[in-house]
């Protein structure tokens, strides 16, 4: 059974500490760019803009793209005139910075163990610099990225949430391809890296001592790297998986799916949108035209008669002949995609107003019975789940 662990960066295999490394790196791109703009206020700018990135809730909007909109206009400059400037600065200047850090004690050696157990490892570091800048503090750990073959490294030109949203985990999750299997969180900060995971359903092991832990969560797995592989040689794959009861837990895979989608489907050979994996299996032009139409004929109508009406009667729906139907293989699976999304968020407003009564409201099901509103949803985002694996498997096919 493959494991896989998700390990932070900062303070968890590279030691940085923050308090001193933020303000170096603020001066040194402020005096990088003090032709442009002024550097107090280009600081304040992008603290604030940063700010606004990290509180991003749109799966449209990628964390580049949020941190962009409330940068660039602020200042006044056009993002495309400094372009050159900023991929200067992450050349020539970033590392300089790396004096203000070092390898963390037992990191390297608790990923090469991983590695040689076979374990698959993805990076799960706040997603708030550019791909360059994280590939730079992976090498200065001793872990470079061209050495080991990470599943994953997040930064902000992809993703669209960021710590301590828990719609983070479930992102890296589906870009991941919802794996079935077990996974962990490995992290030092509470509530960045394990609250949120827990939140999620994610099993974690907080790295650090007992000591400076010990007012928290006392029942969390904690020590250091070396005691980390330790704890890992004792514990059983099968009490690992993801485990999802909690309203935060879906309403993060629902925003997670149109998130991730796009991704998904960026990476695929565009001759594979209309390539059916085996005879009687949907291409994924088939899947986005299928998510899309049950998102809002089905999905998105169930929940608001729910919400609307007390103890309602939901009619069961048999959408799978709809692919022949309507020729779902002939379509735009692209737009498809788009048109999914914009259901999808008028389904994740709903869900952001309900109260954790509502969340219990009941429902006549014509297949399932007496049934609630939350579980409906836990349907909605397996059937997520579903397909997005479904969309992975091809795309590694």
């Amino acid at each position: 059974m493959n494991l896989i662990l998700l390990f932070d960066l900062d303070d968890t295999l590279l030691n940085n500490n923050m308090g001193g490394f933020i303000p170096a790196y603020l001066n040194a791109l402020s005096q990088h760019m003090k032709s442009l703009a002024n550097s107090d206020l280009l600081i304040k700018t992008l603290l604030k803009a940063t700010e606004i990135m990290m509180q991003n809730t749109d799966p449209q909007q990628t964390l580049k793209q949020s941190f962009d909109a409330a940068f660039y206009p602020k200042l006044g400059i056009d993002p495309l005139r400094v372009e050159k400037v900023i991929a200067q600065f992450y050349e020539d200047v970033f590392p300089s910075l790396r004096p203000l850090t070092k390898p963390m004690q037992g990191a390297k050696a608790a990923i090469d163990q991983a590695f040689e157990c076979g374990h698959s490892i993805a990076i799960a570091t706040n997603p708030l610099f550019p791909r360059t800048a994280i590939l730079q503090r992976l090498e200065w750990a001793g872990l470079p990225a061209d050495h080991y073959p990470f599943i994953l490294i997040p930064s902000y030109e992809t993703f669209h949430f960021a710590k301590p949203n828990p719609a983070f985990f479930t992102e890296l999750l589906a870009n991941l391809g919802w794996p079935e299997g077990p996974v962990i969180m490995v992290g030092d900060d509470y509530f960045n890296d394990i609250k949120p995971a827990q939140t999620v359903g994610i099993n974690v092991y907080w790295v650090g001592t007992a000591t400076d832990k010990m007012n928290e969560n006392p029942l969390i797995p904690r020590g250091n790297l070396v005691e980390f592989s330790d704890w890992l040689d004792t514990q059983s794959m099968k009490q690992l998986g993801i485990a999802i009861n909690t309203p935060q837990a879906l309403i993060a895979i629902l925003a997670a799916t149109p998130a991730a989608l796009p991704n998904l489907i960026d990476f695929l050979d565009p001759t594979l949108m209309h390539k059916q994996p085996a005879e009687g299996e949907w291409c994924p032009t088939e899947v986005l035209c299928h998510m899309r139409d049950v998102e809002s004929e089905v999905n998105l109508p169930r929940i608001i008669k729910v919400i609307k009406d007390h103890n309602p009667f939901l009619p069961g729906k048999d959408t799978d002949p709809w692919s022949e139907k309507r020729e779902y293989f002939q379509q735009d699976g692209k737009q498809a995609m788009t048109d999914f999304i914009i259901s999808r968020k008028s389904l994740l407003n709903l869900l952001s107003t309900l109260t954790s009564d509502d969340w219990g409201r009941m429902a006549r099901h014509a297949i399932l019975g007496p049934t609630t509103l939350f579980e409906l949803v836990k349907i909605i985002s397996d059937h997520d789940r579903l397909h997005i694996r479904q969309i992975h498997q091809i795309l590694n096919s």
